[in-house]
């Protein structure tokens, strides 16, 4: 007797579901990546005020964790509804080349943006009170 692993269920399918329209998003959400840092690198040659660095650094920000939550999304689909419930199966699909893939540009979107919200995000000095 074979064992199959865990059946996949309907709150799978349905998770498989969102991830994958999650997914078809990311093209898109990369592009905007792209326009909000090339925002930020001109205000910064244009030598914007802090507020304005700080504004386009917090839009750079919020486009970069889009993208890494559909690139996130992009693995999980690419995995299939059965490695939200199957654990090993999860680990064998990760090894393969397309799920390698997705796995490499989620990080790197993720080891991007800590690396803007250290350094790229511009500080704006509190205002003392009264003023």
């Amino acid at each position: 007797m074979w064992l199959t692993g865990p059946k996949v269920d309907d709150d799978a399918r349905r998770r498989h579901s969102e991830d994958e329209q999650a997914a078809r998003r990311l093209p898109q959400l990369l592009h905007e990546v792209a326009a909000a840092e090339q925002a930020l690198i001109t205000a910064q040659e244009n030598g914007a005020s802090t507020e304005e660095l700080r504004r386009c650094g917090m839009e750079l920000d919020a486009a970069l964790t889009d993208a890494m939550r559909a690139a996130y999304a992009k693995e999980r689909a690419l995995i299939g509804p059965r490695g939200y419930v199957d654990r090993i199966y999860r680990r064998k699909r990760l090894a393969k080349r397309d799920v390698r893939d997705a796995t490499e540009l989620a990080e790197r979107l993720l080891t991007e943006r800590e690396t803007h919200r250290l350094h790229g995000i511009a500080r704006v000095p509190p205002t003392p009170a009264g003023v």
